[in-house]
């Protein structure tokens, strides 16, 4: 089978739907399938485009079977709402000119964020005669404007009509988590339109390690510590500023280590938060390469998963899969009812605390210290659910399953019904 991923987001960008994207790719190509990926050149999370593809309009390369065509976006470090707006525009139109001269797929999966992109998928869906899944990583423009990213009435009407076009258009909808579903059925997308296939983790490569000899405590001087540790995005939906202040209720107790490991940008502002507030126990470090990532992981005894009290209850961090798959236990300064509490309960791996409340945060923290029976147990149940429930294979099953079940022959026919997966 033929299948085109239509993804904003590709490897080497080292988060986000990235590596998602990227391990669907490869995976489908081991399982015997071609696969062409219609992306952007890479920019994520420095919001430059990266040094070796500058100066370039487009791309071709060939990585693990894969064939990648790269276009060029418009991006800037620090956009504003004009150049937002620009880099949806931008790759709408130069990422059509790859994905219509390329192969003709049997089936189109296009991601969003980003939205506008459903646009040429659609489009091309259209003019090759082949059906199209929409893969939403996140539901636009509705959490944009929940946490006031978009406030422009003008952008917030046209994006509304840009996900009724994308829910419409779509042949099926592949969502993440319950609540998508929910959301979706609210907004009269029919159920049977409606797969759910949870993110995944690769828990091969993301698996429990020992602390004794692990190079990236060595490296940074945590032998010997308690170490909390925050990877991921730092942004507006996080705040870490909560971790910050967590930070600096526990800095009497020296065996404790925060570590925050994330952009350059964002690590500057929280370094001068850490200047300004004291909390000297605090470790910031840049994203580590995906090689590492493992040792990373189980360097830490605990890991935090970071939300703001306004963030959109259906919202799903990737990194909480990556963490129970580590066999860390887990801290969710997220809302109560929020999905993101909802899968760390459903693991038994963790605990949930009020968002954007510092004392509970490190009362939390210093819960596990005190009981590190607890934080193992934590860990087993976390692990123990990874495997069950969020493994690559399970994942690449469904999509496999759900790609076959669009195509006969190479020819669209009309979509069985698919019934919404538990997870």
């Amino acid at each position: 089978m033929r299948i085109l991923i239509y993804s904003y987001n590709y490897h080497p960008e080292p988060i986000g739907i990235a590596p998602l994207m990227t391990e669907l790719a490869e995976g489908l190509v081991k399982r015997g399938h071609q696969v062409r990926v219609v992306t952007a050149m890479p920019n994520y999370p420095e919001r430059q485009i990266y040094q070796e593809y500058r100066g370039k309009f487009y791309v071709t390369e060939h990585k693990n079977g894969v064939q990648i065509q790269r276009s060029y976006v418009w991006i800037r470090p620090q956009p504003n709402l004009l150049d937002r707006v620009m880099l949806d525009g931008s790759f709408v139109i130069t990422s059509f000119f790859p994905a219509i001269i390329g192969w003709r797929p049997d089936v189109i999966l296009s991601t969003s964020p980003s939205l506008p992109v459903c646009v040429p998928a659609a489009l091309l869906g259209w003019l090759r005669a082949c059906p199209v899944i929409l893969n939403l990583q996140d539901i636009l423009p509705e959490a944009a404007i929940h946490v006031g990213l978009l406030k422009n009435k003008l952008l917030i009407k046209i994006f509304t009509e840009l996900e009724k076009f994308a829910y419409a258009s779509a042949t099926k909808i592949s969502v993440i988590t319950e609540g998508f579903v929910e959301n979706l059925i609210s907004k009269s997308v029919p159920a049977d339109k409606i797969i759910q296939i949870p993110n995944w983790v690769d828990v091969n490569f993301i698996s429990p390690l020992p602390k004794e000899d692990n190079p990236f405590r060595a490296v940074h001087n945590l032998n010997g510590k308690f170490v909390v540790l925050y990877s991921g995005n730092i942004a507006l939906t996080q705040g870490l500023e909560t971790v910050i202040k967590a930070a600096v209720k526990l800095r009497d107790i020296t065996e404790i280590a925060l570590v925050i490991v994330g952009e350059a940008k964002g690590l500057q502002r929280l370094q001068q938060q850490c200047l300004d507030w004291g909390a000297d126990n605090v470790l910031l470090l840049p994203f580590q390469a995906r090689k590492d990532l493992p040792q990373m992981l189980a360097a830490a005894d605990v890991g935090l998963v970071v939300q703001k009290k306004n963030v959109i209850s259906f919202n799903m961090p990737s990194k909480i899969q990556v963490l129970l798959a580590s066999g860390s236990a887990l801290v969710g300064s997220v809302p109560e009812n929020g999905t993101a509490a909802r899968a760390i309960k459903q693991s038994g791996g963790g605990l949930i605390v009020p968002p954007e409340d510092p004392q509970a945060l490190a009362t939390a923290i210093l819960d596990l210290y005190h009981n590190p029976e607890k934080v193992k147990t934590l860990g087993e149940k976390s692990r123990q659910y990874a495997v069950e429930n969020y493994s690559f294979e399970q994942a690449l099953n469904q999509y496999e399953s759900l790609c076959y079940s669009l195509t006969a022959d190479g020819k669209a026919i009309q979509p069985k019904v698919v019934r919404k997966q538990e997870v």
